[in-house]
Parts: structure tokens; C-alpha cells; sequence
């Protein structure tokens, strides 16, 4: 079979073989060519252990119990001496001796790894069909393919389906529930019935998983190309009630106003519709109306949700913390569905301008508008409008402007030495006085516009005991 090899995985093959073991490529890589797909993900099996693979790789390392030596591809070019381009540095090949495993009691890891005496026998305990395909390199540009599930028949009919009994697969490892939504978001592909069935029908396994694995996998599902499709997959195999059972609560919840869909059908289609590719924003964008279900209201005919975008901030952070993604990227859905809800109109002066940038954060000002239009279209609107058009360019104009303490001409060292100041809180309470007059008038931000002004307030507070 013609197919185009990297270079890089081509020599590792090809050097394990020279030393006199069995190399074959599997599982991503194989998948990818396959679909003419783009890949880094070059993996390897062989019948070689680790202590042998590592003398034939310089720097290759091994720090685990599954049979895998890891080695970098800047180490492999060097080697082997090949053009610097093939390849990012960076990316990790990952070499492993084949395996058998027994036993899952905590429904992820083998309670027991074993060097197996076959390729096939290490292709049977591999989760799907689709990724169960070893390739056996003849040159870097042909290769034949050991396919004893049928997984090409799969890529073909764009099937996700577990390897042998799917009740099996998922109760020796419950993430591959979410790895098979995950690959069917990824490829556009559908999940086979009895596979979907198996995951439905074991779907309470998850909770034997660790937040992190579920927070990785999810957040991978946001990254696809049909994020939307793989969240509706969560909800109707059961894992939502898992993963998010907040966004089931908004299942039914009507919606008044220009909204044509019910608040989980908007979100779900908000998601659909996000431009932004940063799967923390799409989180934001799914989760924006999270809160609508608490806030749920409906006096004389009127349908409100008051304040929906608060308790939505405080909630979709809980949510983000759960899924442990980082403090920062905790603090940026925070930020994104607390201020969701902004409105302008022509008489909006610059300094509010000013102050809705502080707020959202300058570098956060697109994250916003992809939200914006995500949730526009979600709710069947167009992308946008003329007044969003119009504050789109009334924030550029005012980028330029001061928009933090650190903006201001003076600083705290500067009250000090000009006003025998010592260090303490009536330092900042000056400064933070001096930004929000500049915010309402940038012609202040002068030195000594600034310590003028900083006299009066010192003379004001001081009269006044602040402390």
C-alpha cells in the first residue's frame, strides 16, 4: 500500500528491525494516513523490551510500567541524521513492547502488565476497531497493514466500534467511553449501536475515573471539529449526568424574547456556532445561560433570569474547577460569563467604554466577541449586528487609552518620595482614586496633572482619618 511515512518514524522501524526484533506503527498514526489526516501521534510496538530499545535511541528514556520508551523527535533527526523540517523537535515518540494486561479493578489500569509474544495479540486489547490497525513498514513510502477487526471496513463506513465485546472494553477501562465520543467528534464519524448501547448501559462507570482524565477528555471533545455533536452524544449516552448535569437542568426551560430555542437547545447550538477553535472560550460559550434554571422566572406572561449572568459566573467556575483546568483558565470563564450580558447604545460614553474593557480584560476583549456571536447565532440571530459593529470599534479606539494602574504617569514610589509617604494602604486608595478619574478623563494622566491632583486627595483623606 502507497502511503506517505514520516521520515522519522520510518528510521525507528527500520533501526529496530536492523537490530533483529518486529517494529510495526500503530493505532493514531495508522488511523490518520488512513483518513488522509495530518498526525504527530507516531506510535510503535514491538516484540523488543525496554532494556533493549534503550541502548538503540540516544536520550531515550523509560519511567513507566507499560512497557514504553519515550524518545524525542530532535534526538531521533540527530541520529539519524535527517532534514530538520520533517518534524517539530518536540514531538514524543512513544515505543511499546507488546503487551498483555489482566485485570482492571478500578475500571482504568491493568492490575497486571505482561510482555506479550504477538502483534495480535497486542492489537486485541486495543479499545477500537479504527485504532486497532498495526502497520508493517517495507519503505518510507509503502507499507501493509495487519487489520484483524476490520478497522479499515470502520474508517470507511465511519464507524466507532469497540474491539470484541464492547462491555468488556468499557468495564476494563471506563474513559474509553469518552475517548470513542471524542474520536467520533473528531472525525465527524458515528458510534456504532452496540458500542453506543455498551456505553449507555455502563455509563455509571465513570464515576470510578479521576477528575483529571474526565477534565482532559472533555476539554479534547470541546477541541474538535463538532464539539456541539460531541456534547449531545454526552447527554444521550449518559454521561452527561456525569460530567455536566448542570446543562441537563436546562433542558425544557423556556425562553422569551428573540430566542427561538429552549436554554439547553441554545447553548447546545451557541457551542455549534462559537468561531473560536480555544476550547476554554467554547466552555464559556456552552456555559454562558448555565444559570437560567435557577433563575427562572415567569410573572403576568414575561419570562426573566434575573441576574442569570452572576450566579452563571460563580457556577461555571465551580464547574471549570471540577474539570480541573487551571486557576487562570478557571478565571477567564469566570470573567466571560459574568460580563456576557453587556449592551451598548450610541450614548455610552468612552470612559464606559474604558471601564467594560477593564472588567473583560483587554486581552480577553476577542474571547468576548466570539462568545457574543456564538450565542447570536445560537439563539438564531445573525453574527452580528450594527451595534455590535459599532462597539467592536469604539473598543479599538480606546485600546490606546489607560487601562490600569500600571497606565498611570505616576506611581506608588512616586507619592512617596513627593509626599514623605510611607508604604501602606492609603497609597493605593490615591491611586486607585487618580485611575478612575482617568478612566472618565485620559487628559489627566500627566505627571503633574496627576501629583496636583494626588495633593488634594492626601489633604481630603488625611483631614478625614482613613484609616
Amino acid at each position: 500500500m502507497k502511503v506517505d511515512i514520516n521520515l522519522a518514524a520510518y528510521h525507528i522501524v527500520k533501526h529496530l528491525e536492523d537490530h533483529g526484533f518486529q517494529a510495526w506503527i500503530v493505532g493514531g498514526a495508522v488511523r490518520d494516513v488512513l483518513l488522509n489526516r495530518p498526525t504527530l501521534d507516531w506510535d510503535f510496538t514491538t516484540n523488543a523490551t525496554p532494556e533493549e530499545i534503550l541502548p538503540l535511541f540516544n536520550e531515550s528514556f523509560y519511567d513507566n510500567h507499560f512497557g514504553t520508551v519515550m524518545v524525542a523527535a530532535k534526538h531521533i533527526k540527530e541520529q539519524f541524521n535527517l532534514p530538520n523540517e520533517i518534524i517539530d523537535d518536540q514531538v514524543i515518540f512513544d515505543i511499546t513492547t507488546y503487551r498483555s494486561e489482566q485485570g482492571y479493578s478500578d475500571k482504568r489500569r491493568p492490575d497486571r502488565v505482561t510482555w506479550g509474544k504477538s502483534i495480535e495479540e497486542d492489537l486485541q486489547r486495543r479499545d477500537f476497531t479504527i485504532n486497532a490497525i498495526a502497520a508493517k513498514v517495507t519503505s518510507p513510502h509503502e507499507w501493509q497493514l495487519l487489520d484483524p477487526y476490520h478497522g479499515q471496513e470502520d474508517i470507511q463506513a465511519k464507524l466507532i466500534r469497540a474491539v470484541g465485546d464492547p462491555y468488556q472494553r468499557f468495564e476494563e477501562d471506563a474513559l474509553r467511553m469518552l475517548r470513542a465520543i471524542r474520536f467520533a467528534a473528531q472525525l465527524g464519524f458515528q458510534i456504532e449501536s452496540q458500542t453506543f448501547k455498551a456505553i449507555q448501559d455502563k455509563a455509571d462507570n465513570l464515576n470510578h475515573i479521576s477528575w483529571e482524565r474526565i477534565g482532559d477528555e472533555f476539554m479534547k471533545i470541546l477541541k474538535t471539529d463538532h464539539p456541539a455533536d460531541g456534547v449531545l452524544l454526552l447527554v444521550n449516552s449518559g454521561l452527561a449526568k456525569i460530567i455536566l448535569p448542570e446543562l441537563l437542568a436546562a433542558k425544557n426551560i423556556p425562553q422569551g424574547g428573540h430566542h427561538i430555542y429552549d436554554v439547553f437547545t441554545h447553548s447546545i447550538e451557541s457551542l455549534r456556532h462559537c468561531p473560536s477553535r480555544d476550547p476554554v472560550v467554547r466552555l464559556a460559550t456552552l456555559l454562558h445561560d448555565i444559570a437560567k434554571p435557577l433563575t427562572f422566572n415567569k410573572r403576568s406572561g414575561k419570562i426573566t433570569f434575573y441576574n442569570h449572568e452572576v450566579v452563571g459566573a460563580r457556577l461555571a467556575k465551580k464547574i471549570a474547577r471540577r474539570l480541573r483546568l487551571s486557576k487562570q483558565d478557571q478565571d477567564l470563564i469566570f470573567t466571560l460569563v459574568r460580563w456576557h450580558m453587556f449592551v451598548y447604545d450610541r450614548n455610552m460614553t468612552d470612559a464606559a467604554i474604558r471601564r467594560f474593557i477593564r472588567r473583560v480584560g483587554k486581552e480577553n476583549i476577542h474571547k468576548m466577541m466570539m462568545l457574543r456571536v456564538g450565542d447570536r447565532l445560537g439563539g438564531g440571530s445573525k453574527a452580528t449586528s450594527w451595534r455590535l459593529n459599532e462597539f467592536q470599534k469604539r473598543i479599538g479606539e480606546q485600546l490606546y487609552e489607560p487601562l490600569s494602574l500600571k497606565d498611570l504617569k505616576i506611581n506608588g514610589h512616586d507619592l512617596m518620595e513627593n509626599f514623605h509617604l510611607k508604604p501602606g494602604p492609603l497609597i493605593g486608595k490615591i491611586l486607585n482614586q487618580l485611575f478612575e478619574e482617568v478612566l472618565d478623563n485620559p487628559d489627566l494622566n500627566t505627571k503633574d496633572k496627576l501629583l496636583a491632583r494626588a495633593a488634594q486627595l492626601l489633604s481630603q483623606y488625611q483631614g478625614s482619618d482613613p484609616s
